[in-house]
């Protein structure tokens, strides 16, 4: 279910404000009643992360504050990482890198910040301080230690020769160490969602029709749908190399369908259109640094 703050989130627009009649329009076609709207719109406003200017569906509603108006979208070079990995450009070495730390009790709020830098990167926990990943994020992990203070209680080992609890094939480690199957499930859902074909434009909508198997009508209601389902798929990803994942493994399929889905809510997208559009064309589009064919 998608949380009313995040249609709100969704629908800042460049210059950081929420046109509250679009709001409701949106949250509307995604189900939700207008106390929730109001609900969430009073939370934020008491919150310091939105203003708000006039009343009901005439208001305006204005960012402010830290992460005013920000969604959780994952970061761009995260996203075009997962897009190179899907086409075979970002092989892996068989390098597992492994990071250690004993950080002391009395710097504890170190010591979780750097933990959760660890997974957030994608990397698993071994046993108590001792975290493993596939992928070569050292250099992320040094800055975030060294940032906490913490620094010199980190160690950093790569190897090729990894073994857990009697386990050393890396397919059998990733399996073991990393939720896939409900990662995998996550992918599912969005490639669903993503394939659903737009309705015509003389198609009732789900209110009309009296059912919402066909999800919400409303192309900014699209928009924020698939980028919750994006979102829920993506973050917990630690995009793992396809050396290591199950066969098939659902995500390549569902990052395509919900790029092609993308491009069609983009070409339909009101203009000035919500930040998100802007953020997901820079994660979804043509990667700056890759290679281009060219002619002859």
């Amino acid at each position: 279910m998608i949380p009313t703050r995040l249609v709100v989130h969704a629908l800042v627009r460049e210059d950081g404000t929420v046109d509250a009649g679009e709001l409701y329009e949106v949250a509307g076609a995604l189900g939700m009643t207008d106390q929730q709207v109001r609900l969430c719109v009073k939370r934020l406003a008491a919150e310091g992360r939105f203003e708000v200017e006039g009343r009901g569906r005439r208001a305006v509603l204005r960012a402010v504050g830290p992460g005013g108006g920000l969604p959780a979208v994952p970061e761009v070079e995260y996203v075009r990482h997962a897009y190179r990995q899907d086409r075979g450009l970002e092989p892996w070495d068989g390098v597992w890198h492994v990071f250690a730390f004993a950080v002391p009790e009395s710097a504890r709020a170190a010591r979780d910040a750097l933990r959760d830098a660890l997974t957030g990167l994608g990397a698993a926990p071994l046993q108590g301080g001792l975290y493993v990943t596939p992928n070569p994020i050292g250099p992320y992990v040094r800055a975030r230690a060294a940032e906490l203070g913490v620094g010199a209680a980190l160690t950093c080992l790569g190897t090729r020769d990894l073994e857990v609890g009697g386990t050393d094939d890396p397919r059998a480690l990733a399996a073991r160490l990393w939720p896939l199957a409900q990662i995998a499930e996550r992918y599912e859902a969005l490639r669903e969602l993503a394939s659903r074909p737009e309705p015509g434009p003389s198609e009732p909508g789900p209110s009309e029709r009296g059912s919402s198997d066909s999800g919400p009508v409303h192309p900014l209601a699209r928009a924020v749908e698939l980028a919750a389902a994006f979102s829920e798929a993506m973050l917990p990803d630690p995009l793992l190399p396809p050396e290591l994942l199950p066969r098939p493994w659902p995500g390549a399929a569902a990052r395509a369908a919900a790029a092609r889905a993308w491009d069609r809510l983009d070409s339909t997208a009101p203009s000035p259109g919500p930040r998100l559009f802007r953020l997901y064309a820079r994660a979804l589009g043509p990667d700056p640094d890759e290679p281009r064919d060219t002619p002859g």
